[in-house]
């Protein structure tokens, strides 16, 4: 089979201006074109403009499908008397009549962002290859990503041409820039920094940028690109596309950013409660027994999990990939599904795109849908995903199984299969995306070699939505791309290896990858390789060979524990050692004892946590979040890798180094400027903001602080998510300002809150007054809770009850003496 592969140079057009005579009015912007080249600056809503390059003048955009459609209408605007300039009623764009550059300005023409006033853009045309492979020449390569096809390039064909742009940029000096994806690099604010993105194990990459200067950046694109901000030279480069093509998004903060980003890309849809829980995995289950077996164990052991993970494996033997499960170890999925659920257990699933040696992969290749030099599936046709999704269904979905785990979804690394010199490390970040770029070039095609799991993803997620309303779609996915979160996604940071090190990097990764607008993510907990491997594989590093039974490591995993209990989604997982809790000590020892007693604070904050997933799909918010979204006028946050938001009210400080070797038990923690000040969650004691304090981090608990002026929903820990749907609240209100939460309920699962099938009441502290007031209860669905106990409890432990019955009702919270 023949592809597109990947661009190479042909010819350079580098630093090309626009030297217009004119600019255009066009529907809803302006257009200038100097010869052949075009370049288009129009407002598809007030606050959102999208700005097309092409020099060759054919506007055809780049085919990604990352955008939504929306009905086209014209906009109020206002053109200046030379066409120069264009302005909403929320913003004003201006072109430079000499470069062609664009600049955005506010309505009080305070500059937000502009292109490079001398030099604003470049294109450099490159050939594209259609690539032959040597099918006699297919051989499975065994990787630690499983098995994979080798093919031989038989040739190399040019047939056609395509272009690498740069968009140069003139960031201010005071702003601070963040997204871009999850990148194991260490980086929190981008400013300085130059990133190479491509989709990879360790790399989910998400074009998009969020500014603390009131700007987000959308660059609609499919493939490999890169970012710069380093040696007086910041820039966007895109290495195959057919047009510049990005989206100036304008907010008044960077939550506002987040909503223009979803409304180009598509919503989040609600998730099910039970993934707010605690799901346990491990590499692997070997079967059914076994995952009976373990869920079990929890439930005598009366420690709280929602789902339990079938890691890859489980299929017949010498059929890799194939979606069927070995009789032999898995004799009735039904009953395994039906066995589960009776013990209220959800059972997630890993599925791969490349199936080898079996009926599945001799169906989609009889087809021609199969991407040439490997044995993926080509997600890019709609028939192939339906097809993916009949194999899918008929195995697990109608037996009864919960959620997909789509691994591999990038779907090929070119440097975790082969061999690569001694030096070549976790830093080696250039080497890595030369080698991923070329590869997924290769089998993808240039331009569209970044956006596999954005189709893939849409597979699963439309069909499903066909089968059934009755169950929310979940699919975790190690890739991602701009628009992926409408296809109900939670991504995780690939297949790490247990350090201290590689721990600390994760939570910038993370924060990065949320503040694009893409919300669920999470972490193996403890680390995918937990020891070296005997090939000193540079990926295969992991610092604890005893695993489990050694001290070191329980305490690293206890750590990121009390880390991941306050990401969207908690999940341990991994390979080399055993993940279960009991693993961990015996109760009553400390790290048996901090990672039970974090599993239970998790279950207790899922009324908050609920509530905020309901505000992540009809919001847009942002649960986890760096510190910038919420005190965006203090630059003392702005390159903090180790603190973070959970909401409106937590302030999250992770321990990231071992008491073992650090000997100190506390960390140091900057705590902004805020009017009600912080409260140490695990005392009560209140602390002024704007400064940086000593704060104890026993092995118990790591650092967490409420910002004063915060109303926490909580309950008592439950077994599973909707073990009690009527137990009581305890409401915590943390005084200092005045404080607002609503709280969002409906049946948990299915998607009738779609169609209004949800209650919401808001909670409302006047702090002067000292009087918490509840709304009346809007909405209803299905078996709703028409009564529920409240009781308010103070820091200092003043605390009073009522029967909430969705009336408004006023609650007077008088201090202790």
């Amino acid at each position: 089979m023949l592809l597109v592969g990947l661009a190479v140079p042909l010819a350079i057009a580098a630093n090309r201006e626009i030297k217009a005579v004119k600019s255009t009015a066009v529907s809803n912007g302006l257009e200038v074109v100097d010869g052949l080249s075009r370049l288009r600056v129009e407002f598809v809503r007030a606050d959102i403009v999208r700005v097309q390059y092409q020099p060759d003048g054919q506007l055809t955009d780049n085919g990604t499908d990352v955008c939504v459609a929306h009905r086209k209408r014209t906009l109020p605007l206002t053109y200046s008397d030379d066409l120069w300039s264009v302005s909403s009623d929320s913003m004003t764009v201006c072109i430079d009549a000499a470069t062609g550059a664009v600049s955005y300005y506010d309505l009080h023409h305070r500059l937000l962002l502009r292109e490079h006033p001398r030099c604003p853009r470049s294109a450099e045309k490159v050939w594209q290859e259609k690539i032959t492979y040597d099918e006699t020449s297919r051989r499975t390569a065994h990787t630690a990503n499983g098995d994979v096809a080798v093919m031989d390039v038989l040739r190399r064909d040019t047939i056609g041409s395509t272009f690498r742009y740069r968009t140069y940029f003139d960031w201010t000096a005071t702003e601070a820039l963040y997204g871009l994806g999850s990148h194991m690099e260490n980086y929190m604010n981008l400013r300085g920094k130059k990133m190479y993105l491509c989709q990879h194990n360790l790399k989910a990459m998400v074009p998009v940028l969020n500014s603390t200067a009131g700007y987000g950046l959308l660059f609609d694109a499919g493939c490999a690109m890169v970012y710069n901000d380093v040696a007086d030279s910041s820039y966007v480069e895109m290495e195959a596309a057919r047009q510049i093509d990005y989206y100036f998004i304008k907010g008044r903060n960077m939550d506002q950013v987040v909503e223009g980003y979803r409304w180009l890309t598509g919503q989040s849809p609600m998730m099910p409660r039970y993934l707010f829980g605690y799901t346990q995995s491990k590499e692997r289950y070997c079967s059914s027994q076994e995952l009976l077996d373990i869920v079990g164990e929890y439930r005598k052991r009366q420690i709280p999990l929602d789902m339990i993970v079938q890691d890859w494996n489980y299929w017949p033997a010498g059929q890799w990939g194939r979606m069927m499960m070995d009789p032999k170890y898995y004799p009735n999925k039904r009953m395994l599904a039906d066995s589960l659920h009776a013990m209220n257990c959800r059972l997630m699933v890993s599925i791969w795109p490349n199936a080898q040696h079996c009926p599945q992969y001799d169906d989609f290749n009889s087809r021609g849908w199969i991407l040439p030099g490997s044995s993926v599936y080509d997600a890019y046709r709609a028939d192939a995903r339906s097809l993916y999704w009949d194999y899918a269904n008929r195995e697990f979905f109608s037996n009864g199984f919960d959620a997909w785990w789509c691994d591999s979804s990038e779907p090929i690394d070119g440097d975790w299969n082969n061999p690569v010199h001694p030096d070549y490390g976790y830093d080696n970040h250039f080497e890595r995306w030369q080698i991923n770029t070329k590869v997924l070039s290769d089998v993808l095609g240039a331009e569209r070699s970044q956006s596999y799991s954005l189709y893939h993803a849409m597979g699963i997620y439309k069909h499903q939505r066909q089968t059934t309303d009755s169950k929310r779609v979940v699919n975790l996915t190690r890739s991602s791309y701009a628009g992926q979160q409408r296809y109900a996604t939670i991504t995780w940071n690939g297949d790490t290896y247990a350090s201290w090190k590689t721990f600390a990097q994760m939570i910038p990764a993370g924060l990065n990858f949320m503040a694009t607008g893409c919300p669920y993510w999470t972490v193996d907990v403890g680390a995918f390789f937990v020891g070296p491997d005997r090939w000193n594989r540079w990926f295969y590093k992991g610092e604890y060979p005893d695993g489990c039974n050694d001290p070191a490591y329980r305490e690293l995993y206890t750590r990121m524990f009390q880390y991941a209990t306050f990401l969207p989604m908690l999940r341990s997982h991994g390979t080399d050692t055993p993940r279960e809790v009991w693993r961990f000590g015996n109760p009553g020892e400390p790290f048996y004892e901090s990672i039970v007693n974090h599993i239970r604070l998790r279950y207790s904050l899922l009324p908050y946590i609920y509530s905020m997933a309901a505000k992540v799909s009809n919001e847009s918010y942002t649960m986890t979040r760096a510190l910038a979204f919420d005190f965006v006028g203090d630059s003392a946050v702005y390159d903090l890798k180790d603190e973070f938001m959970f909401g409106p009210a937590f302030l999250v400080a992770p321990m990231t180094r071992p008491l073992m070797a650090y000997g100190k038990a506390s960390r140091q923690v900057y705590l902004p400027q805020t009017k009600g000040g912080w409260y140490d969650y695990w005392t009560g004691i209140r602390i002024e903001g704007g400064q940086t304090i000593d704060a104890p981090a026993p092995i118990d608990h790591s650092p967490l602080y409420v910002r004063g002026g915060s109303i926490v929903p909580m309950t008592a820990p439950q077994q599973y998510a909707d073990e009690h749907p009527d137990a009581p609240y305890i409401i915590k209100v943390y005084p200092g300002a005045d404080a607002t939460f609503t709280i969002y309920e409906d049946a948990g699962d299915g998607y009738d809150c779609e169609r209004k099938g949800y209650v919401t009441y808001t909670l409302h502290w006047d702090d002067s007054h000292r009087q918490l007031s509840i709304s009346a209860r809007k909405g209803s669905y299905k078996k709703m809770v028409k009564r529920r106990q409240l009781t308010f409890v103070m820091p200092d432990g003043y605390q009073q009850t009522v029967v909430y019955d969705g009336k408004k009702a006023i609650v007077t919270l008088t201090a202790n003496n």
